[in-house]
């Protein structure tokens, strides 16, 4: 159902301030979110006005100036965790702290100054002070975690949230008691030209005219500036992949001139199979409209996207996540039979071992497939905006 807050004054637009960032897990399901606002209140003859609050030289500030969005910055500080609690005193730990006072009073002075209907909050740093200034100016709150497990930050302000938004149900027990009332599962919002890639149009686009249809396709990637782990993997199992299936493999630009010397040995027709790439850009949704196995890191955006899908996939978790939080998110997805998690020290052998029942079994890869849709939700867009709307007009 949706939220019948739009229904005012065609003059009088929302007042939105959104804030998280420095990684792109963080700032992507808030700009995907500020986007499905924005249509929704244009469906109603209703303007947006937004202000993006971040770190002046974080992910963010690129994205909303790319985006046309109002951007203010304030200082934060990063808190390096440790199971050592004497590194937690470390300089840069300490320095970092002194900025957080800082930022508090910046933070207040912008929300006070623009008074929004509304702040999301994505988590990240930047998000606790401006948070704590929607608390102390009255403004609703909305948090929205992506991750099973709560973030530092979003863990922290649970507890002056408005609204709390979380990607799983799996997430609602471990909120704190306070935070429960006002949770609410919408899902990790999605960008939508994701969910509508066209199989032939990948082949299309990047030539794979060599590709066999009747084979299954792999998809590899290990994000924008690819992975050394994954490539390495991939590399080490490779002529034998290829005998099984067809593979998209996006590597990340500075690593494409080390594969290619490593795959000139392949045999033509087993070459033909394969696509290896620096970048995979707007082709991405035909690419994985293409893909019947993904292999990847299973950070909350990726986990998002292909659970949105459907899609089967094994994951190599970053082991270097913050709070372990890859390895969460595989592991949940393994334990409800809707992926593979490939955990701890992950060497070719066990990714070929992982691999080879999907692509040897495409029932196997159908159950897989439909057990991860389960657990996607395509439209978390719009009910993160539903909860947007329905936190400005409770108060």
């Amino acid at each position: 159902m949706r939220s019948d807050a739009v229904n005012h004054s065609p003059q009088q637009a929302f007042r939105l301030i959104v804030t998280g960032g420095g990684t792109g897990g963080h700032t992507y399901p808030a700009l995907t979110a500020v986007r499905t606002l924005r249509g929704r209140l244009a469906a109603a003859g209703r303007g947006l006005d937004v202000l993006w609050v971040g770190t002046a030289d974080g992910l963010e500030a690129r994205v909303a100036a790319a985006e046309g969005i109002k951007f203010a910055a304030v200082a934060t500080g990063k808190i390096r965790r440790s199971s050592n609690p004497l590194k937690l005193v470390s300089p840069a730990n300490i320095r970092d702290m002194g900025r957080v006072p800082l930022g508090a009073v910046q933070a207040r002075s912008i929300v006070a100054d623009f008074r929004p209907d509304a702040v999301l909050a994505t988590g990240g740093y930047v998000a606790v002070p401006v948070s704590l200034a929607a608390r102390m100016c009255h403004r609703p709150l909305v948090v929205h975690e992506q991750t099973v497990r709560l973030g530092l930050a979003n863990r922290q302000l649970a507890r002056y949230a408005t609204r709390f938004a979380v990607s799983s149900e799996s997430t609602l027990s471990l909120l704190p008691e306070s935070a429960r009332a006002v949770a609410v599962v919408t899902g990790n919002p999605v960008r939508p030209e994701v969910l509508t890639g066209q199989p032939d149009k990948a082949v299309q686009a990047l030539g794979l005219y060599g590709f066999d249809r009747a084979l299954p396709t792999v998809y590899v990637t290990g994000g924008a500036q690819g992975s050394a782990q994954i490539n390495n993997l991939v590399r080490d199992v490779l002529p034998w992949l290829l005998e099984q299936a067809n593979v998209v493999h996006q590597c990340g630009p500075a690593n494409a001139a080390g594969l290619e010397q490593s795959t000139q040995a392949l045999p033509a027709h087993l070459a033909a199979r394969y696509l290896l790439t620096g970048y995979v850009g707007p082709e991405l949704p035909d690419v994985l409209a293409l893909a019947d196995v993904v292999v990847s890191r299973s950070g909350a955006g990726t986990i998002a996207e292909l659970t949105a899908l459907g899609k089967a996939a094994v994951f190599v978790p970053l082991a270097s996540s913050a709070g372990n939080e890859q390895a969460h998110n595989a592991r949940h997805l393994q334990e409800a039979g809707a992926a593979v998690a490939l955990l701890g020290a992950v060497t070719a052998q066990g990714l070929r071992e992982a691999v080879a029942p999907l692509l040897a079994d495409a029932g196997l890869r159908a159950r897989m497939a439909e057990r991860a849709r389960v657990h996607g939700r395509p439209d978390a867009a719009d009910r993160l905006v539903d909860v947007i709307l329905a936190a400005a007009t409770a108060t």
